[in-house]
């Protein structure tokens, strides 16, 4: 019998405000910020305090909710979520649970067999947690668990689709689809390193071509794409396997073991009741009125999708497109470089822009792991490069000198050119003389030729291209080496 793969995704993003979500403590890189520094009574759960809502965290939300095309509930309330674990100071965290901020949601993902619908079932606000430090006592000092507040209460938008991801690879485009939405709309830097992104992937397999649902397992805290991909795969093929060996799945909250690649049992799967939710009575419900939301929804960014068909417009193929908009940084980059040739009037179109920045640039800036938005050549630069190329003032190979120089410089392609005497070589005469040079110190391959071995031609184009210090107009290097071939072969009788 085959199986098929039933996905649903929780994906719970730290938003960028500059405080907490309840209280006025600065949220911070908990990862280099001095332990239960940022830490007040509110997020540290004592006695007697009082929450107060942070209202940026609820815009933001506002934000990815519209982006991703869900209904914005016009009241919201918040709930308890009661349970007990050290990093969580109250006894409980301040969540949504009957009234989330929105529901019925969709994201759009072209795949091979068209495009697919994931919906969105709902989006909430809830706060984070700390951190815990785990010590194991392998040197010598005392087992021991640590606890960093820094990071509790800071604002957590927790996103749930409906189990409608039909496979991993699917599964893989919608968390990065997603990812890329958060870092287009400012709401969250996509470090994926740092946590700010956190996936918990609600899996489970059916008989293929039937509707039912079967028990699920829930594999928490996946931090990276690797993770999830990794994780789903494992769990996938495990379920698959307990079915066709006559066993029976049991509902489960799992961890992933990225070193031994393996699921394992963390508890039994809770259910709504577990956590006795109730409304949280000390925050006001949150109206959501037309005015509020019309003002957010008229500072949306241009999105990924809306920038890609713009792109496509431009006449960029879809591969192209789609890496320029993976990363905003990059978009805004092309975007200005395409102002830039327009601006100037120059026959640089979008295409020629696109190749060189995915082809060229991206290599230099892994290279030196710099980003686009702080690399040395800005987008103007780059366009004027790629009109001395088009122009013929130099040729495709020397343009790569010379974009390297200006990386590593920041000076102009002009100036390059100019102080390292790069201009292009178009004088026929200089041309043909130094062909006829290599063809001279070169017998050996010219009766290689002359016997038939027409590859030779190219050979020699690359002596003559290095003979001329890589400088010479190559369609006129051609073109000149035609000749002279043809000249040497007449005077051979061949």
């Amino acid at each position: 019998m085959q199986y098929e793969p039933v996905i649903g995704l929780e994906v719970h993003a730290e938003l960028l405000t500059r405080s907490k979500m309840y209280c006025a403590c600065a949220v911070v890189d908990s990862t280099v910020a001095e332990p239960n520094r940022y830490v007040c009574p509110v997020c540290a759960g004592m006695p007697g305090t009082l929450p107060v809502i942070n209202q940026r965290a609820i815009e933001f939300a506002l934000r990815v909710a519209l982006a991703l095309n869900c209904e914005v509930a016009p009241l919201n309330v918040f709930a308890r979520k009661n349970y007990f674990y050290p990093d969580l100071p109250k006894g409980y965290q301040i969540s949504q649970y009957e009234l989330p901020l929105a529901r019925n949601g969709f994201v759009l993902l072209a795949t091979a067999g068209g495009e697919r619908r994931v919906r969105i079932r709902r989006v909430h606000l809830e706060e984070d947690t700390g951190k815990l430090f785990h010590i194991d006592g392998s040197d010598g000092s005392v087992p021991a668990s640590l606890v960093d507040l820094n990071r509790a209460g800071v604002p957590l938008l927790e996103i749930v689709t409906e189990p409608d991801i039909t496979s991993v690879a699917e599964l893989e485009a919608y968390a990065k689809k997603l990812r890329s939405v958060l870092r287009y709309l400012g709401v969250n830097n996509g470090d994926m390193e740092k946590g700010v992104i956190r996936f918990e992937a609600n899996i489970s397999v059916r008989a293929a071509g039937t509707e039912m649902l079967n028990k699920r397992t829930e594999i928490k805290n996946l931090n990276s794409f690797r993770a999830l991909v990794r994780g789903c795969e494992h769990e996938l093929a495990r379920q698959t396997a307990v079915y066709l060996s006559g066993g029976e799945v049991q509902q489960q909250t799992l961890g992933w073991n990225e070193t031994r690649g393996e699921t394992y049992v963390q508890r039994s799967k809770e259910q709504a009741h577990d956590y006795r939710y109730f409304p949280e009575p000390d925050l006001p419900p949150v109206q959501v009125d037309a005015a509020w939301l019309a003002a957010v929804r008229s500072a949306l960014p241009e999105l990924p999708d809306a920038k890609l068909a713009r792109f496509r417009a431009l006449g960029l193929n879809e591969y192209d497109a789609e890496v320029l908009v993976a990363e905003q940084a990059t978009a805004d980059y092309f975007d200005a470089a395409v102002r830039a040739a327009q601006q100037a009037a120059l026959a640089v179109d979008a295409k020629a822009i696109a190749n060189w920045i995915s082809s060229q640039l991206f290599g230099l800036l892994n290279n030196s792991a710099v980003e686009i938005d702080a690399c040395r050549v800005p987008p103007a630069a780059l366009v004027q490069l790629i009109n001395l190329v088009q122009a013929g003032s130099i040729n495709a190979g020397t343009g790569k000198q010379v974009l390297k120089q200006m990386f590593e410089t920041g000076a102009t392609a002009d100036a390059v050119v100019a102080e390292r005497g790069l201009a292009q070589v178009n004088d026929s005469d200089e041309i043909r003389a130094g062909i006829r040079a290599v063809i001279a110190a070169n017998a050996q391959q010219v009766a290689q030729y002359l016997s038939g071995k027409d590859t030779m031609a190219k050979w020699f184009f690359g002596q003559a291209m290095r003979a001329l210090g890589g400088q010479a107009n190559p369609a006129l290097v051609q073109s000149v080496l035609d000749e002279e071939l043809q000249r040497v072969r007449a005077q051979a009788g061949a």
